[in-house]
């Protein structure tokens, strides 16, 4: 009986010295061009361990210790010999102590090339998780979590919605003509208010359990393939949450940017906002430094991304998400703030290993030359390349509002959607850019359009039709609105009807909603579900005419398919001169009108019954 005791104290002391909290990531794979991985590990005095690594072509080329004791940097190679299967490192303290954890490498169950990013053959459907549906009711509080209450009178509560919630309406979304579902973040924000929006992180590998479990978040992917849906995954490297794990016991002392403020219990340095500075030759490096380095909100810490562990620790991140996920994109938030050098080496990181995947960063400019600065291609004077395929084109969502707000006169009104257009010159692969009628930061459009129906539709089905990657935020196609409170991101992040049990309005099924809403779902439905056959849209030519006596003309042009699309603000009914457009070539050509597939014959003058938007196409098999 003795000696059973004495093994099983030697077993405890060498197995059990249990120290180790974390080691990020959690696993990885086999086979990526770039063969380097840092390990992120944390535990109590694990600075001080000896480390080891016994497992063919695995090795270890450099520990690193940080300021903290408590963290320690493994720069591992893991070579084209090592073979997929469970790696043992060992940590051993000074008396002796041994902790050994099994690390997975793991097989890669898709090709590079096979992870398909979005482009614009894809329409995107933003999601607000936490207001989309709540599908299981088990998961709305944790009570180790700081906020505890759903409480759906508060628009800035928790509401209950989840992944199970996205993935229960999959069907809806399909067949509404959407290709690609956006959610905001869902990883975990624990914070003690305003949690649901999912933009302070506090911890960059796990799914809020408010949401659902990874293994949800998986099955949401795989569902979405099965239908031909890809998802994109809403990151964040800019900061994160003041309650991130690492924020008690940061590893360096620039670890975040002013970060002495932070430690000494001062107010941090706000962001000054001037995203401008990332482009003007005139800049100071003082503007330059409160931009990147400055916090978005005190309640969002700014990470130092010149830090090469944090560098190491957010790239790897990505790659970790669109590998375990199979992603088909990434939208990156507040893409001009983070050091700009490190954005390109994140993105170049990315398309390095996933050649044919796309990201999107969000660039809020109604400014196109600041919009272009940041795509892929585009020749900037000092030569920085972004690596970014596509940025989102606020600009011309503000000209297209504008235009429709306006009176028409020679510089109002439609000739703001002409002219804005007309700056794709700016753009490296203007189809690559991100259009959109609202997000999830923004009045509804519906709301921006003054709840005038028509104008919505006009909005639409202009964007929809450009060379563009559209984006639309859900409730738009049966026109949730901000009207009571514009521009209140709780309001605009309103409960989806028929999401939540007891709902009275089920916009999923179509039931209860008002004439308007039905009229503007299927408004939506039709064109979204045409544009998924249309060669034209996706590659074909483009041609626009000035607007003239209230009335736009667009057309995209393809070898089998012609589409045309009008936008008349004229009240009465107009008689529109057809021998204006006569290079389009369409005289004799049968069209059918999209929406009520009246045909007509282009000749001479087309009548316009009423204002409105009039979608052409000479497809005669349309939805």
């Amino acid at each position: 009986m003795k000696h059973f005791v004495i093994i099983i104290f030697l077993f405890l002391s060498v197995f059990s010295y249990g120290q180790i909290e974390r080691i990020e990531p959690p696993n990885w794979w086999i086979g990526f061009e770039n063969a380097e991985l840092q390990l992120l590990v944390y535990g109590k005095e694990v600075g001080k361990a000896q480390v080891g690594i016994d497992y063919p072509g695995v090795e270890i080329e450099k520990i690193h210790q940080a300021k903290s004791k408590n963290y320690l940097f493994i720069d591992l190679n893991i070579s084209a010999a090592a073979k997929p299967g469970i790696m043992k490192i060992s940590f051993t303290d000074d008396n002796k102590k041994k902790e050994i954890k099994e690390y997975e490498l793991k097989v890669r169950t898709k090709k590079a090339e096979e992870f398909i990013g979005f482009d614009n053959s894809d329409v995107l459907y933003l999601i607000t998780p936490d207001r989309f549906a709540n599908a299981d009711t088990s998961n709305d509080t944790f009570p180790d979590l700081k906020e505890k209450t759903i409480d759906l009178s508060n628009d800035y509560a928790r509401h209950g919605g989840d992944i199970k919630g996205i993935t229960a309406h999959l069907d809806y979304i399909d067949e509404m003509g959407f290709t690609a579902i956006w959610p905001s973040p869902l990883l975990l924000n624990d914070m003690p208010e305003a949690s649901y929006h999912g933009y302070a992180i506090t911890d960059f590998y796990q799914v809020d359990p408010r949401f659902g479990t990874l293994e949800e978040y998986k099955n949401l992917a795989d569902e979405a393939r099965k239908k031909g849906l890809k998802l994109l995954m809403d990151q964040v490297v800019n900061h994160t949450g003041i309650e991130h794990w690492w924020m008690k016991d940061l590893p360096f002392g620039d670890w975040i940017n002013f970060q002495e403020r932070y430690e000494n219990g001062e107010k941090p340095t706000f962001s000054n906002h001037r995203r401008t500075v990332n482009q003007d030759v005139y800049a100071s490096a003082a503007d330059k430094k409160v931009l990147s380095d400055g916090w978005f909100v005190e309640s969002m810490p700014d990470l130092n991304q010149r830090n090469p562990f944090m560098a190491h620790y957010l790239i790897q991140n990505s790659i970790w998400w669109i590998e375990t996920l199979g992603l088909g994109g990434i939208r990156q938030d507040t893409y001009p703030y983070p050091d700009k050098q490190f954005m390109s080496h994140w993105a170049g990181a990315i398309m390095t290993e996933y050649p044919n995947f796309n990201i999107v960063g969000e660039e809020w400019s109604n400014n196109p030359l600041l919009i272009a600065y940041w795509q892929d291609g585009k020749q900037n004077a000092e030569g920085y390349d972004s690596n970014l395929r596509s940025t989102m084109d606020f600009a011309m969502q503000s000209n297209i509002v504008q235009a429709l707000n306006e009176d028409e006169s020679w510089d109002k009104g439609l000739i703001k959607m002409y002219d804005g257009l007309a700056n794709d010159f700016a753009y490296a692969s203007p189809e690559n850019i991100m259009i959109f009628p609202d997000n999830h930061d923004m009045s509804r459009i519906y709301t921006q359009l003054g709840e005038d129906l028509t104008a919505t539709k006009m909005a639409l089905g202009y964007m929809l039709v450009l060379p563009r990657i559209p984006q639309i935020y859900y409730g738009t196609e049966i026109l949730m609105n901000d009207t009571a409170k514009p521009g209140d991101h709780g309001l605009i992040r309103t409960n989806f009807p028929g999401g939540w049990k007891g709902d009275e309005i089920n916009a999923f099924k179509a039931e209860g909603l008002t004439e308007g809403q039905l009229e503007m779902q299927n408004f939506l439905k039709t064109v979204l579900n045409y544009r998924k056959d249309s060669e034209a849209i996706k590659s074909g030519k483009t041609i626009h005419f000035a607007a003239q006596d209230g009335v736009y003309l667009l057309s995209r042009i393809s070898a089998d398919e012609k589409l045309v699309v009008i936008l008349n603000k004229n009240e009465e009914v107009f008689n529109l001169d057809l021998t204006r457009f006569e290079e389009l070539g369409f005289t004799g050509m049968d069209f059918q009108n999209l929406m009520n597939k009246e045909k007509i014959t282009w000749n001479t003058t087309l009548e316009l019954p009423e204002k409105g938007v009039y979608l052409l196409s000479t497809k005669m098999n349309n939805q």
